[in-house]
C-alpha cells in the first residue's frame, strides 16, 4: 500500500506529463544539470589530458583517465553513508539547494584550473564534483517515492535516467566540441560555472519535502556508518540483490564511458569529434531505452526486462569487438565527415546504441523495485548503501581497466571481456534470484500473446 506521504493514485500513467508538474519538473532539471556538468567538466579534462597536455601529467594517458574516473568516485566509498543520513534527517529539496550552491564552488575553481592548465587543481574539482554528487544522489532517489505514486515509478525512473543520460551526452558533447577550439580550456571552464548556476536556479523551485527522521543524529565516522548502512541494505535479500545489479551496471558503463576518448584515437583512429560522436550514441541508447521501460512494463515495475537488457549488453558488446578487431591505423585521424563516410563504422555506432539501449532496459526496473521495496524510514540510507557499493564497483573497474591497459592488453579486448564478465553477472543474478527469470519469460509470453 502507499505510504500516507505518496500522492493519489494517477488517472493515467504517462512519464511524460510529469516534465509540467513542479513535484517533478524542477527536480528533474536539477538532476539534469548535475548530470551535465559533471561530464562536462571529466569530459573536457579528459580531452585536456589527452590531445593537448599529456606532458604535464606525466602519467600515460590510459592511466590518467582512469585516474579522473577514480577521484571522482572516491568521495561516494567514503561519505555516502553520511550523505543518506543527511538525507532523511533535512527537507530534500532545501539540501538539493545547498548542493547545488557548493557545485557553483567548485567550478569557479575549475574555470581557473582550465585557463591555467593546472592539473592538480582540476583533479582536486573532479573528486570534488564526486563529493558534490555523493550528497545528491541519495536525496535524489529518495526524492521521487515521496512524491510519485508507485504506478508513476517506472516512468519517473525512466525520465530521470533518460534525462541523465541526455545531460552526459550534452555535457560530454560540450566538453569534446569546445576543447577542440585554440580557446577551447577557457570556454569549457566558464561552460562549467554557466550549468552551475543554471541547476542552482532550478533548484530553488523543488517542492519541500518533510524530513523522515529529523532527529536522527548524524553519525560522522564514515567507517561506522558505512558498515551500519550495508548492513541495513543486506537484511533484506531481493534488495541486496539489485544493489548489486545496478552496482554491476555502473562497471559495464564506466568501462565504455572511460575509455571512449581512446577507443576513438587509438582504436578508430577518430579525432575529438568522433570521440564526442561515440559518447551521443551511447548516451540517447541509453536515455530511449529508459524511457522505453513504461510502454514495455505496462506501467508497473516489471524485473522481467532487466535479464532483457542483460542479453542486449552482452550481445552488442560482444559484436562491437568484432566490428573493431580487424580496424587498422593509417596514420592520421578521422574528421566526423570521414569517419561518417566509412560504411564498416556504422556498425560500431549500431553496436554502441543497442549496447546503451539494453543498459537502459537493464537499470529503470533495477531502481524502481528498490525504490518501490524499501519503506520510506530507511529509503535514502539504502540508497546511500548503492552509491556506496556502486563506487566500490567503479572503482574496481577503474582498477581493472587500468591493469589491462598496463598489461598491455588493447581496449577492444577489454571492452570485450566486460561483455562477457556481464553474461556471467547476468547468470548469477539469475541464479541468486530465480525471479527475475520467472519475470523475464512471463513477460516474453505476454508480448508474445500480445502480438497481432
Amino acid at each position: 500500500m502507499p505510504s500516507p506521504s505518496q500522492p493519489d493514485p494517477p488517472a493515467s500513467v504517462n512519464q511524460f506529463r510529469l516534465l509540467v508538474q513542479r513535484r517533478f519538473a524542477p527536480f528533474f532539471w536539477t538532476q539534469f544539470s548535475n548530470a551535465g556538468n559533471d561530464n562536462l567538466l571529466k569530459f573536457a579534462f579528459t580531452m585536456l589530458v589527452t590531445y593537448r597536455a599529456q606532458a604535464d601529467t606525466g602519467l600515460p594517458t590510459g592511466l590518467m583517465v582512469n585516474l579522473i574516473a577514480a577521484l571522482y568516485v572516491l568521495p561516494f566509498v567514503l561519505l555516502s553513508a553520511t550523505a543518506g543520513q543527511l538525507a532523511d534527517k533535512c527537507d530534500m529539496g532545501r539540501l538539493m539547494r545547498r548542493i547545488k550552491t557548493f557545485e557553483i564552488v567548485i567550478m569557479v575553481a575549475a574555470l581557473w584550473g582550465f585557463v591555467s592548465v593546472n592539473v592538480p587543481l582540476l583533479l582536486a574539482c573532479a573528486f570534488g564534483m564526486g563529493l558534490h554528487s555523493t550528497l545528491f544522489g541519495p536525496a535524489k532517489f529518495a526524492y521521487l517515492p515521496r512524491h510519485l505514486h508507485p504506478a508513476e515509478l517506472t516512468g519517473g525512473n525512466g525520465m530521470t535516467e533518460m534525462g541523465g543520460f541526455v545531460a552526459i551526452l550534452l555535457g560530454s558533447m560540450a566538453g569534446g566540441v569546445l576543447m577542440t577550439y585554440p580557446q577551447g580550456p577557457l570556454f569549457s571552464g566558464i561552460a562549467c560555472v554557466a550549468v552551475a548556476l543554471f541547476g542552482w536556479t532550478m533548484a530553488r523551485f523543488i517542492p519541500p519535502t518533510a524530513p523522515i527522521a529529523p532527529d536522527i543524529r548524524i553519525d560522522w565516522n564514515p567507517i561506522t556508518e558505512t558498515a551500519r548502512n550495508l548492513r541495513l541494505a543486506a537484511t533484506d535479500r531481493a534488495v541486496l540483490q539489485a544493489l548489486l545489479a545496478i552496482s554491476w551496471m555502473w562497471f559495464y558503463g564506466v568501462a565504455f564511458l572511460t575509455q571512449f576518448p581512446v577507443f576513438s584515437r587509438e582504436v578508430i583512429h577518430g579525432s575529438e569529434a568522433v570521440a564526442s560522436l561515440l559518447l551521443v550514441v551511447f548516451a540517447i541508447g541509453i536515455g530511449l531505452g529508459s524511457v522505453a521501460c513504461e510502454w514495455l512494463a505496462h506501467g508497473r515495475v516489471e524485473i522481467g526486462l532487466v535479464l532483457l537488457g542483460a542479453i542486449g549488453m552482452t550481445v552488442f558488446g560482444v559484436d562491437l569487438y568484432f566490428a573493431t578487431v580487424h580496424l587498422a591505423p593509417d596514420g592520421r585521424l578521422q574528421t566526423l565527415t570521414l569517419f561518417l563516410g566509412d560504411a564498416t563504422h556504422w556498425r560500431i555506432l549500431a553496436d554502441l546504441f543497442l549496447l546503451s539501449a539494453s543498459a537502459g532496459l537493464y537499470s529503470v526496473p533495477l531502481y524502481a523495485m528498490v525504490q518501490h521495496h524499501v519503506p520510506e524510514t530507511h529509503r535514502a540510507r539504502v540508497i546511500a548503501a548503492n552509491n556506496i557499493i556502486n563506487a566500490i564497483f567503479m572503482m574496481a573497474c577503474a582498477a581493472y581497466c587500468a591493469a589491462l591497459l598496463s598489461a598491455g592488453v588493447g581496449v577492444p579486448v577489454l571492452l570485450l571481456s566486460v561483455a562477457l564478465l556481464n553474461a556471467l553477472a547476468a547468470a548469477w543474478l539469475v541464479w541468486r534470484e530465480p525471479a527475475y527469470g520467472r519475470r523475464f519469460v512471463a513477460w516474453v509470453r505476454r508480448r508474445g500473446h500480445a502480438a497481432p
